[in-house]
């Protein structure tokens, strides 16, 4: 039986990112896909473009349009509207028709709960500007996969619950602790760019020194919240790998 995957998009008042995401969605080869947009009540024509896109998946798109309390609990409604046997995200925009194939492809060879990859970050000329290669690792050496190529089975979401919304920048690596910390959960690794992140202000995550510092000292909060022992060393390898991401 195939692998039904459930991709979530979460957006407010980005109309123009929004259209470059769905069409990266709507090109993607592997057709088993329940496509789902949580909007936070955008007034910028994010309703009608949803509308109009809704005829070009065969399936429609699961979506609703309402006033959230931030980014994390957006995500937590569609995890809770997910029904596909794996879940993960699109924020920013596939490089190519293949990724959820592979994506499947890997998991189905290596038996993993998921599965992450690379990811080029772009400017609004399309220029890279920063490099995302983790590859494996441990939480405690600073190591973590790229969000926005991570996808889970949904049976992880169940077994670790969801984004903790106390965490304003941070909570997708709370997560991330929470969930690999122990090294039970396995993660296939695929040595691709997968995603090209949209790099701007408007995001958490690639807002600026600002913002890093703030994710830095929620980071920290999250490693001693679950246990992680010589926090601030995880959080001086962590700086390093990030660093390291500017270079090359």
């Amino acid at each position: 039986m195939a692998i039904k995957v459930s991709v979530i998009t979460t957006t407010y008042n980005d109309v123009e990112n929004l259209k470059k995401t769905i069409a990266g969605v709507r090109e993607q080869d592997y057709r088993d896909i329940e496509y789902i947009i949580v909007d936070g009540g955008s007034k910028d024509g994010t309703i009608e473009l949803i509308k109009e896109s809704e005829k070009l998946f065969p399936e429609g798109i699961k979506w609703i349009s309402e006033p959230d309390r931030g980014i994390y609990d957006a995500i937590n409604k569609g995890i809770r509207m997910a029904e596909g046997d794996l879940v993960g995200f699109a924020f920013d925009q596939f490089v190519d028709r293949h990724v959820i194939s592979k994506m499947v492809r890997a998991i189905e060879e290596s038996g993993s709960d998921g599965v992450h990859g690379n990811i080029d970050y772009v400017d609004k000329n399309g220029k890279v500007v920063r490099k995302w290669r983790m590859g494996q690792g441990s939480i405690k050496s600073g190591w973590m996969p790229g969000h926005p190529t991570m996808y889970l089975k949904k049976e992880i979401y169940d077994a670790y619950g969801f984004y903790k919304t106390e965490y304003k920048i941070a909570a997708d690596y709370e997560f991330m602790i929470r969930m690999l910390k122990e090294k039970k959960v396995k993660l296939a690794y695929i040595d691709e760019v997968l995603v090209y992140m949209f790099y701007g202000e408007n995001s958490t995550s690639t807002g600026g020194l600002s913002n890093y510092l703030a994710s830095l000292k929620e980071g920290h909060r999250a490693l001693k919240e679950n246990g992680i022992h010589f926090a601030w060393i995880t959080d001086f390898l962590r700086t390093l790998r990030v660093l390291r991401q500017f270079l090359g």
